[in-house]
């Protein structure tokens, strides 16, 4: 089998990136998603090696002293990094996914420029509010922030290599599927997967 394909997977706060991720990953038995590192405090109903590595801050910056990290940023006065050596063992398994917000993806993409990035938005701006607001986990004050960031976060859209509009959720998770699947027929995965056939075929 070839190596698998590295898709980035990024999206504001509230666009719905988790649950389509979510969904995804039943429809498809083959894909994998890589466990990011965090010092954000573990919320209800998370798992430690399950949702994130949670870390405290001084382990956090000893990993990003060695070198560690393939990527890593500050997201609300909090830390987020992906192992790339766990990255690399993944992908020699199979297609993986990196869930992480637009800097994540800008410096995955200098050590992986193969990788396909995919940006998730929500249809209008009441709606992301309104996905925010139903969380219940946090203050007016903090969805606020959250709105200004996500302001931001969108901006960056147009550095993706996909554009994906989180409107009717059934429909997103079918175009998210549908760009997994592509890139599973491009010719430099299949002739590897079929190589067999083929040249069974044009022998004859």
């Amino acid at each position: 089998m070839p190596q698998g394909t590295l898709f980035i997977l990024s999206a504001p706060s509230g666009a719905g990136k988790t649950s389509l991720l979510k969904a995804l990953r039943e429809q498809d038995g083959e894909l994998q998603v890589s466990i990011s590192h965090t010092t954000r405090a573990m919320r209800p109903g998370e798992a430690d090696g399950v949702h994130y590595h949670f870390i405290d801050h001084e382990g956090f910056l000893h990993m990003v002293e060695s070198g560690e990290f393939l990527e890593h940023a500050e997201v609300f006065g909090n830390f987020y990094g992906t192992a790339e050596a766990a990255v690399r063992a993944q992908l020699e398994q199979g297609d993986l996914v990196l869930e992480i917000d637009w800097q994540g993806a800008r410096q995955v993409r200098q050590r992986f420029p193969e990788a396909v990035s995919i940006f998730i938005l929500p249809p209008d701006p009441e709606s992301l509010r309104e996905r925010l607001d139903a969380r219940g986990q946090d203050s007016e004050e903090i969805i606020q922030g959250r709105m200004r960031e996500a302001v931001d976060e969108m901006s960056h859209y147009a550095e993706f290599d996909y554009l994906v509009i989180n409107d009717i959720f059934d429909a997103a998770l079918a175009e998210l599927d549908c760009i997994v699947r592509s890139q599973r027929l491009q010719l430099q995965q299949q002739a590897v997967r079929h190589e067999q056939r083929i040249t069974r075929l044009l022998q004859g």
